[in-house]
């Protein structure tokens, strides 16, 4: 009986220690009442946060805050983004401002968009009161700017206005491209749109050069009127990535005057107009 006394003690007293020990590790890291701001970003799993949060000076233990998101299920529901936490708050309060979802989000742009896509793209991820007001405003700010609004992954708050949004994607264009001319940008735009991966896009440029220089059309799928007209489009058709430009800027000299696309992608140059049509009936037909 002695014996069994003495082991429900010890019991009782490690499930008290463990306790107060448990208790300890949700309370805040520090009383420091100042903002911090804690970024997650995409693909980021609820191990890796737990570790980014511990190493951040936000939370006591990352193994508590692991456990907990993933039996209450909120592990699953954790945001890419930006939160603005404090080291004054227990465990269970990160949690829960983590919950809420963060206070600014990531849109990606992807290239080769019109900027009506990518008006909607952002409405889509930021869900503005008034989409139509977001809408009009983007399309208004931007009516000489396709071409400029550069394809990343951005960072912005929830209630960012379309020349928020506008006036970063044309920092990032001066920040990564620079000075380029009219006519560079407008075949970058032709070769983002006319190409699949990014081997093809310098010849692809180099064939539409070559094109211009023999003073032919240039019959590019993507710009119909190319097919009535000689020269390039007045302006960009789209927003090409940085590849695009790159290749406009520095095309690549092939013996190649045409190319063709199958079904499954895959690119088939033609050094003369009788192979490019054995390739269309080949690969079209």
């Amino acid at each position: 009986m002695k014996k069994l006394l003495i082991s429900f003690l010890f019991l009782l007293t490690s499930f008290f220690l463990g306790f107060i020990f448990v208790y300890s590790q949700t309370k805040p890291v520090a009383n420091e009442k100042a903002d911090k701001y804690f970024l997650i970003l995409k693909g980021t799993s609820a191990s890796q946060v737990a570790d980014n949060l511990k190493k951040s000076g936000l939370i006591r233990s990352p193994l508590l805050f692991k456990a907990y998101t993933k039996f209450s299920g909120i592990s699953q529901k954790i945001q890419a983004g930006q939160y603005k936490l404090s080291p004054s708050y227990s465990l269970f309060k990160v949690i829960s401002e983590i919950n809420k979802g963060p206070i600014e989000v990531w849109v990606t742009v992807p290239e080769g968009l019109k900027r009506e896509e990518i008006a909607e793209k952002y409405i889509s991820v930021l869900n503005p009161p008034d989409p139509d007001a977001f809408r009009n405003d983007f399309l208004n700010i931007t009516k000489t700017k396709e071409g400029y609004l550069f394809p990343d992954t951005y960072l912005f708050p929830w209630d960012a206005s379309p020349s928020m949004t506008v006036g970063k994607m044309l920092a990032t264009f001066d920040e990564k491209v620079g000075e380029i001319s009219s006519e560079k940008l407008v075949m970058a735009s032709l070769v983002e749109e006319e190409t699949k991966t990014d081997l093809e896009r310098p010849i692809v440029a180099g064939i539409l050069y070559k094109r211009l220089k023999a003073g032919w059309s240039l019959q590019v799928d993507v710009a119909p009127e190319t097919y009535k007209k000689l020269g390039l489009p007045q302006s960009p058709i789209a927003n090409p990535g940085l590849i695009s430009i790159k290749a406009a800027i520095s095309p690549e000299e092939s013996p190649y005057w045409f190319y063709v696309h199958d079904s499954s992608g895959n690119i088939h140059y033609a050094k003369t107009l009788g192979e490019h049509n054995l390739n269309i009936s080949k690969y079209l037909k």
